[in-house]
């Protein structure tokens, strides 16, 4: 997954900015972003503190890796399987 240029604290600025009553044309230009992204960022952090994104990123990182587990583990359940079902 490509990395974001901004963090999620300046995602959080940028959508107060405009928040604060500034055009959402003007805030993209300025930031050099488009409107489909900054949409796609109010629809995910729109009324996020910065403590709370960094804590949403975290879980979503968890569960990443806890998805990864789970997919590993299941490979090794369908292998002990094939394994046990052969006859010797």
């Amino acid at each position: 997954m490509k990395r974001s240029r901004f963090s999620e604290e300046q995602i959080i600025g940028i959508l107060r900015e405009q928040e604060a009553g500034q055009k959402t044309a003007d805030v993209c230009r300025r930031h050099g972003i488009s409107d489909a992204t900054f949409y796609k960022w109010k629809a995910k952090y729109g009324g996020l503190e910065v403590s709370e994104a960094k804590r949403l990123k975290g879980l979503e990182d968890e569960n990443a890796r806890l998805k990864k587990q789970l997919a590993e583990a299941m490979l090794d359940n369908a292998m002990l399987k094939d394994i046990a079902s052969k006859k010797w």
